[in-house]
């Protein structure tokens, strides 16, 4: 069992949770912050004395305060964490349930498991820190099927962008102005056509509205 991990939670009842867990789990050293910034510190300092965390088990959400942060978000911090210390095991433990989030995380940055909150939350942490002591990926039975193979589509963060809007409803036209302000490129007209034609093509969809319904049920958006 590990046996020093580091928790990056904001909510005190789940910190709570995440503790009795672990503490059932026979861990022997638990530390828990409440912003990305000081989980970073506190991983940095720890392998500068050669005591390093084992362990890291960190939401992707925070709320925002009056404190400035250079990592708002857990997913900014498994990046720059996993650059760093890729020896440090990690586990995203959040409510975020979209599967090209989950397969963005495990593939390009290399987290070990990934535990969706919700009422078997805690049952599946328990699991996904077995799975990865045998090293070993995890991922809850929500998002499961984030690395299947039948999911492996080619997929942009642009698209994701692009899908997104199109569920709001927002015509194409209001959608390429939305790129201009934003600096989303490409973002002419007839950019944005041609990529929704690609997107209806490669998900098989006979419009716009069933693209939409395709990407969703595929837990994309």
């Amino acid at each position: 069992m590990f046996k020093k991990v580091l928790v990056s939670e904001d909510m005190d009842d789940i910190n709570k949770g995440i503790y009795n867990t672990l503490c059932e789990l026979g861990v022997k050293q638990i530390d828990q912050v409440q912003y990305c910034d000081d989980a970073y510190l506190k991983i940095k300092k720890a392998k500068f004395d050669d005591a390093p965390y084992e362990l890291l088990i960190t939401d992707l959400s925070f709320k925002t305060d009056h404190r400035t942060q250079r990592f708002p978000s857990g997913e900014l911090l498994v990046q720059t964490v996993k650059k760093e210390y890729p020896e440090l095991n990690t586990i995203v433990y959040s409510v975020e349930d979209r599967l090209q989030k989950v397969r963005t995380l495990i593939k390009e940055h290399s987290v070990d498991a990934y535990v969706c909150k919700s009422r078997r939350g805690l049952v599946e942490l328990t699991k996904a820190i077995q799975t990865i002591l045998i090293n070993e990926v995890y991922l809850s039975t929500e998002v499961k099927n984030a690395l299947s193979p039948k999911n492996n589509l080619e997929i942009e963060d642009y698209d994701i962008e692009l899908l997104k809007q199109l569920s709001f409803g927002i015509p194409q036209d209001e959608i390429s102005h939305y790129f201009k302000v934003k600096n989303i490129s490409p973002n002419s007209l007839s950019s944005i056509e041609k990529r929704l034609n690609k997107l209806r093509i490669q998900f098989k969809a006979n419009n716009a509205i069933h693209l939409v319904t395709i990407v969703k049920d595929l837990g994309l958006i």
